[in-house]
């Protein structure tokens, strides 16, 4: 008989005002509710916390508090940072804890059925679904490669959340923390059949996409990326957007400023493995939504 979990959710939030809404109906349907479910502002400019507040005080399950204490709002902070600061503020240890982003929202038995796979494998660390995209007014699937889970809902597995942090409060910190748990002997994974919706497109808020794909860059140097597959991954991309070949730039640039690496040399070694010539193939086929 399998095991029944627990889980509580936190989403991080900065002005998402309107974005919450609709993620709150998508919560209330779930077959599976969570024992909590945290909003922490993330130094909102609009009535993003009054929002926040006004879901809570409708939701017994629901709670709303500031990144940095439950009276102290903040200028806005790294999105792991709000996270972490959102667990720490959780109260009870649940089985698995969720990141949840304010942009997204899920069919009604997503967590009931994202549960039922943790529970049927012990060794699963963090796990998500497949995030699907608005695109020319069809929701797209946008596949992972290897062991990634997309950073807009990601759950952690509470033993392995502990073996991961801190988390890094930079670009790239959630897949430095898939790194660290492979390391440690947890598995991570993306489900093609649990699908989430994303409702803003990666990088919207940013005022350039090829500013942004240049950080992207520079983030890979600082996981220890192969140069010869950060280079295949921008080739890869630029088929279809010619900005991707700003994942060059970004990591030359940093590699020329001789930046720092990440100090986890287990998750290094980990994630160039993951990125020999032999994987090539099954990262490609992966890419375009053909695991094994």
């Amino acid at each position: 008989m399998e095991e029944t979990l627990t889980y509580s959710v936190v989403t991080p939030a900065r002005n998402e005002a309107d974005n919450l809404r609709r993620l709150a109906a998508s919560m209330d349907a779930q077959t599976a509710r969570p024992t909590t479910w945290l909003i922490v502002d993330n130094g909102s400019t609009d009535d993003t916390f009054d929002v926040a507040r006004q879901l809570a005080a409708e939701r017994p399950w629901a709670r709303a508090v500031f990144a940095e204490g439950e009276s102290s709002p903040t200028r806005g902070g790294p999105v792991a940072r709000a996270f972490s600061a959102g667990v720490e503020q959780l109260g009870d240890e649940p089985d698995i804890v969720v990141k949840v982003d304010a942009d997204v929202s899920f069919e009604e038995d997503y967590f009931e059925r994202l549960l039922e796979r943790f529970s049927a494998d012990p060794t699963l660390g963090i796990a998500g679904g497949t995030c699907y995209e608005l695109e020319a007014g069809e929701w797209k699937p946008r596949f992972a490669t290897g062991n990634r889970v997309r950073g807009a809902q990601r759950a952690y597995r509470w033993r392995c959340y502990l073996d991961v942090i801190p988390l890094e409060n930079r670009p790239g910190w959630d897949g430095i923390d898939e790194m660290r748990a492979a390391a440690r002997g947890w598995r991570s994974t993306s489900y093609a059949d649990l699908v989430f919706f994303h409702h803003r497109i990666l990088g919207k808020r940013d005022q350039s996409r090829w500013r942004r794909l240049f950080e992207v860059g520079r983030a890979a140097h600082y996981t220890g990326y192969r140069p010869s597959y950060l280079l295949l991954r921008s080739l890869f991309k630029a088929r279809k957007e010619l900005a991707a070949l700003a994942l060059v730039g970004g990591y030359a640039t940093a590699a020329a400023r001789r930046e720092p690496r990440c100090e986890d040399e287990m998750a290094r070694e980990y994630l160039r493995r993951q990125q020999s010539l032999r994987q090539v193939p099954t990262r490609a086929r992966e890419a375009l939504g053909r695991r094994a």
